[in-house]
């Protein structure tokens, strides 16, 4: 659906209401249900009390998503690089966003990168930064480590800030992955810095993953791409979610 369009049954945000799309195609809700769950199944949609929301494109393998969003990602990445200051503690998360940000860090920066990411730590070879790996089970999908002793780990971990990967940002759902595991260490990743700012390119905006990471009032500020489905971008401004506009 294109950005600002409203279809059969979809609210402003995307959402799919059963009920209304019932009573616009002329069909039963249950019908309108056994569909949603089949969208569900297939990971094409996200089922939330009433209805559906999009299925986030951010899911798919980690390969597959170098190829989306590539603009926009680079636009939120240039942003989020700025909030890493000389001389600061950075905790960067996994995920092709957060790749394309300390890409677009100054080589020269004096700072601490620590990273449960083996592809963020290899990027940050030749730059002045000083890197600290998290180590544990690599989760081959998002290329991060996870499980009991990268938990562990990152408890010992103190930062200024966090700049936190999603595959979905939803004003109702709030910030969700596809992944409990992954989603219970980006919580204590949040709670190890003092500032979490959320990394929000394009395909995230609207979308829903299956397990929830934190409420919008557990972080500093969403950094949003113009480019995202306005009507998503005002429902977050409804909500108060503190947005910050990239590009």
């Amino acid at each position: 659906m294109a950005a600002g369009a409203r279809g059969i049954g979809s609210g402003d945000d995307g959402r799919i209401v059963a009920k209304e799309l019932a009573a616009e195609l002329g069909v039963s809700e249950d019908s309108i249900r056994r569909d949603l769950r089949e969208l569900d199944a297939a990971g094409l949609a996200v089922r939330v009390y009433g209805g559906a929301v999009p299925a986030s494109p951010a899911v798919a393998d980690y390969a597959s998503r170098q190829a989306v969003a590539t603009e926009s990602k680079q636009r939120i990445a240039r942003f989020a690089a700025s909030l890493i200051e000389p001389g600061s503690t950075v905790i960067v998360d996994g995920g092709t966003t957060a790749l394309a940000t300390v890409r677009a860090v100054d080589p020269a920066l004096a700072c601490t990168i620590v990273t449960h990411s083996p592809t963020v730590a290899a990027a940050l070879l030749d730059h002045a930064a000083d890197v600290i790996i998290i180590g544990g089970r690599l989760f081959k999908h998002s290329a991060v480590a996870s499980g009991a002793a990268a938990v562990e780990a990152a408890r010992m971990v103190r930062a200024d800030r966090f700049l936190l990967g999603v595959t979905g940002i939803h004003a109702d759902a709030g910030l969700t992955t596809g992944d409990a595991d992954e989603a219970a260490m980006k919580r204590v990743l949040a709670e190890r810095a003092a500032e979490t700012y959320v990394l929000g390119s394009e395909e995230k905006i609207g979308a829903v993953s299956p397990f929830a990471v934190l409420p919008f009032d557990e972080v500093t500020g969403v950094i949003v791409d113009l480019a995202a489905p306005a009507t998503s971008l005002e429902a977050l401004d409804r909500r108060g979610v503190p947005l910050l506009r990239a590009g």
